[in-house]
Parts: C-alpha cells; sequence; structure tokens
C-alpha cells in the first residue's frame, strides 16, 4: 500500500505528469526537461527525484550529463500501470501538444548549448 501511495502522490503534480509524458519512448537530459518546463534547474530535480523514488522513471549518469527515461521493464507493475494510464489520459491535454511541439524544437538543440543558457550542466 505505500508503495502505491508514493506513486499516486508523485503523480499528483502537473509538472511531474508533464516530465513523464515527456519521456515516454525516449531519454531525455535534465537541460532538456529544463528547458520543457521552464523551471529552476533544482524545481526540475526534486521533481525528477519524487518520480525516480516512485521508480517512475530511470536515470543513468554520463559524463556530466544526467539523464532520466521512463521505468524499465524491472519496475514494480504497479508503477508501470498507473504511468501508463496517466501518460494516456494527459495525451489529449491541450498543454501535452505544445509540450510535443516544443520538445521537438529543443531536441534539435545541443546539449552545451543548453547547458550555457542555463548555467547549470
Amino acid at each position: 500500500m505505500r508503495d502505491l501511495m508514493t506513486i499516486i502522490k508523485a503523480l499528483a503534480d502537473e509538472s511531474r505528469g508533464r516530465i513523464l509524458l515527456a519521456l515516454q519512448g525516449r531519454e531525455l537530459c535534465v537541460c532538456q526537461i529544463v528547458e520543457l518546463l521552464g523551471l529552476a534547474p533544482s524545481t526540475v530535480s526534486k521533481h525528477l527525484s519524487i518520480l525516480h523514488q516512485a521508480r517512475l522513471v530511470d536515470s543513468r549518469k554520463e559524463g556530466r550529463w544526467m539523464f532520466y527515461c521512463a521505468a524499465h521493464e524491472d519496475a514494480p507493475v504497479e508503477a508501470r500501470e498507473i504511468a501508463a494510464v496517466v501518460s494516456r489520459l494527459l495525451a489529449h491535454d491541450a498543454g501535452a501538444g505544445e509540450d510535443a511541439q516544443r520538445l521537438k524544437q529543443i531536441l534539435k538543440m545541443k546539449r552545451d548549448e543548453l547547458g550555457r543558457k542555463q548555467n547549470r550542466c
């Protein structure tokens, strides 16, 4: 029950839902997520930490870059099922279309440029 409540609480925030949707089928670095959400890097890192603790996302470090993706097969079934339902429901939201278009532009940018722009990476 505790794990399920952690997952539900993690998804009870619009920004975390947007992150989860953006990570469907792809891996993003923190700088790309910061650019998409338009939030402070520390705020995005906190959101990612909450999603990671709920086992909704996986992470890996490559040099100075931190990457996140949707939870893999080894994540709890509950986490994967709830994430899938939330992603399907959010995909029909008007803001999701805007995020998808913005993400296309962000993916064309070099991570180094994003890092310098954000003074982060």
